[in-house]
């Protein structure tokens, strides 16, 4: 399938440098920034630097580099944030929306993560 990346994206103007961001990590491959609009006490957003979609996307063409970069990222920001369970933390939530169906609003890969609250059911369940 091919991805079709727009480059006038805010996560694009973000990582140019156009838009202002409040920074918690960078490294050669990835960004970590809070949440302009926060759904919970720690929102904070991870995205690759590469021109990429949606997970599946960057799941096939990312480098190793890009890919092993990106989940350490999020790994040290849950620590940094205080959010690890069992380190005195009580949770987080991870979440990649794609796609209409997925609600995805920026078309560049992205990975939120949440906590310092209870955050309740991510689905409601049926049947």
């Amino acid at each position: 399938m091919p991805y079709a990346y727009d480059d006038e994206n805010v996560f694009a103007r973000i990582l140019r440098g156009e838009i202002p961001n409040k920074t918690v990590l960078e490294t050669e491959h990835t960004l970590a920034f809070h949440d302009i609009g926060p759904q919970a006490p720690v929102h904070v957003l991870v995205i690759p630097k590469g021109k990429y979609v949606n997970f599946d996307h960057f799941a096939a063409e990312a480098t190793p580099g890009e890919i092993t970069d990106f989940t350490r990222v999020a790994g040290e920001v849950c620590r940094m944030l205080g959010v690890q369970p069992g380190a005195g933390g009580a949770g987080y939530r991870t979440i990649s929306n794609a796609g209409t169906h997925g609600v995805q609003e920026v078309p560049h890969y992205h990975m939120h993560i949440l906590g310092g609250r209870v955050l309740g059911r991510m689905l409601q369940r049926t049947g």
